[in-house]
C-alpha cells in the first residue's frame, strides 16, 4: 500500500443499496473498463474520504480504528485498499492499464456489442420483437413529411408512450429504403465540445446495421478538431443503442446509420457565450450542415435526447415528484425550451438553456442545439412530454417531436 492513498475515480457510480439484507454503497465502472461491482458496508462509507489524494495510510488507519472501536485494523485496512484497487476504482497505474487495454480493444473491434440487451431490453430477438410489437407497433405511412424525430433515451420501461409516440411518426418503411439515419445522442460520459464518431457496426438482437462510413470519414475530415473518430463512449453508451433498436424494429436489421455522440456545451453554458464560439464547434455544425443539405430526403434524423433530470439523485435537495409540486413548474420550463426547438430557434433556445447553468439538467441539450443549427427552417410538433419517476426522490423529462419542414 503506498504512503499516500491515490484518489478514488470521479468517475464512478455511487449507489446506495436496493436491498434492505444487504445494506451498503454500491460502486460500480459506468465505462466499463472494470466489470467488478463493489458493496461497501454501512459503517466503512465514511473511510472512503481517505481516498483524496492527499491523505495517507496512516489517516485511513486512524479512521477505521475510530469505525470499529478495535486497534488492530490491518486486515481490514490491506482489504479494503486492495479491494479498490484491484477493482481498478483509484487513480493509480492499476486504473490506467484497465482503461488502455479496453479502450484499445475497442478502437480495434469492427462491430459495436450490445451493452443494454438482457438488462434494458430482451436479449432474445423473437422476444425483443414481440415486447416492440405489443408496445410500439409500426410507423404509419401518412408520415411521409418526417425530417426528424425526438425520442427519449430513458429505459424503455420508463417510457413506452413517448417512444411510441415519436417511432410512430416516422415514415412508413417503403419509403425508407436507402436512406441514412443520423442518430444525435448524448454522450454522458463524453468529453466537452466534441462528437463521438465511429465507424463500427452496431450489433443488437435483431441483427446488424450498417454505418454510413463515407459520411462518418466526411465529418472526420472537415472537422477534426471537435471529433474523436473511435470514441471508446460509444462501447458504453444507451443513447444510441436504444435508438437503433427501435429503428430496426420499424425497417430491419440492415439500416444504415450515421452515429454521433454530442458532448456537453459546458464552456457555453456556465460562461455565456454560444457553443460556435469554439471554432472546432462550428466547423462541425457546418460540416452536419453541409451533409443534410446535399443528401436532403436520403436522410431522416434521430435525436436520443431526455430532458430535465431533478431530485435527490441528481445532487438537489427537494424530493421530487412527477407532475407535482415543484415539478409542475419544471413542466413548464421545459416546455419554454420545447417551443423554441419547434419554432427552430437555437439561439432563443440556448438562451433558457444558459438561464441559472441550465439547472434543469438537460442531458439533451447538446444534441437539440447539433440539429438545430445543422438543419435550419424545420418546425417541431411535440406529440408527448412524460416524467418518469425513476426513484422514490427523483424524476427525469423527455418528450417525441416530430420535425416538418
Amino acid at each position: 500500500m503506498p504512503d499516500v492513498l491515490p484518489r478514488l475515480r470521479f468517475n464512478l457510480d455511487f449507489l446506495p443499496s436496493p436491498d434492505p439484507r444487504k445494506p451498503g454503497l454500491y460502486i460500480r465502472d459506468p465505462y466499463g473498463y472494470s466489470d467488478a461491482t463493489l458493496l461497501v458496508p454501512p459503517p466503512l462509507v465514511p473511510a472512503l474520504e481517505c481516498f483524496d489524494g492527499a491523505q495517507s495510510a496512516i489517516h485511513l488507519r486512524a479512521e477505521l480504528v475510530r469505525i470499529t472501536g478495535e486497534i488492530q485494523v490491518s486486515h481490514l485496512e490491506t482489504h479494503l485498499y486492495d479491494s479498490l484497487n484491484e477493482a481498478g476504482f483509484l487513480e493509480n497505474d492499476r486504473y490506467r492499464e484497465l482503461k488502455a487495454e479496453r479502450e484499445a480493444r475497442f478502437a480495434g473491434e469492427g462491430i459495436r456489442l450490445p451493452n443494454f440487451a438482457g438488462a434494458a431490453y430482451p436479449a432474445d430477438r423473437v422476444s425483443l420483437s414481440d415486447l416492440m410489437l405489443s408496445r410500439v407497433g409500426r410507423s404509419q405511412a401518412a408520415n411521409s413529411e418526417t425530417v426528424a424525430i425526438a425520442a427519449p433515451h430513458a429505459s424503455p420501461d420508463g417510457g413506452w408512450n413517448t417512444y411510441r409516440a415519436a417511432y410512430q411518426a416516422l415514415p412508413a418503411p417503403e419509403e425508407t429504403a436507402e436512406r441514412t439515419f443520423i442518430i444525435l445522442g448524448t454522450s454522458h460520459y463524453g468529453a466537452p465540445d466534441r462528437f463521438g464518431l465511429t465507424c463500427k457496426q452496431f450489433i443488437t438482437p435483431f441483427g446488424e446495421t450498417r454505418t454510413n462510413v463515407a459520411l462518418t470519414k466526411e465529418l472526420a475530415a472537415a472537422a477534426p478538431g471537435a471529433i474523436r473518430m473511435e470514441d471508446y463512449c460509444h462501447a458504453v453508451e444507451h443513447s444510441i443503442e436504444f435508438q437503433i433498436v427501435f429503428l430496426q424494429h420499424l425497417y430491419g436489421a440492415g439500416i444504415k446509420i450515421l452515429p454521433i455522440l454530442c458532448g456537453p456545451f459546458v464552456k457555453s453554458i456556465y460562461e455565456g457565450i454560444r457553443p460556435e464560439e469554439n471554432s472546432d464547434v462550428a466547423k462541425f455544425f457546418n460540416a452536419l450542415g453541409e451533409i443534410g443539405a446535399r443528401e436532403g430526403k436520403r436522410l431522416l434524423w434521430i435525436l436520443g435526447v431526455d430532458m430535465a433530470h431533478m431530485g435527490r439523485r441528481y445532487g438537489d435537495p427537494l424530493r421530487a415528484k412527477s407532475n407535482m409540486n415543484e415539478m409542475l413548474a419544471i413542466e413548464q420550463r421545459d416546455r419554454q425550451r420545447i417551443e423554441q426547438i419547434n419554432a427552430g430557434e437555437p439561439s432563443s433556445y440556448w438562451s433558457l438553456v444558459q438561464e441559472n447553468q441550465d439547472n434543469l439538467k438537460w442531458c439533451g441539450s447538446s444534441p437539440f442545439y447539433t440539429f438545430l443549427k445543422a438543419m435550419p427552417g424545420l418546425r417541431g410538433e411535440l406529440l408527448d412530454y412524460h416524467q418518469w419517476q425513476i426513484d422514490s426522490e427523483s424524476v427525469v423529462s423527455f418528450g417525441a417531436i416530430r420535425f416538418k419542414r
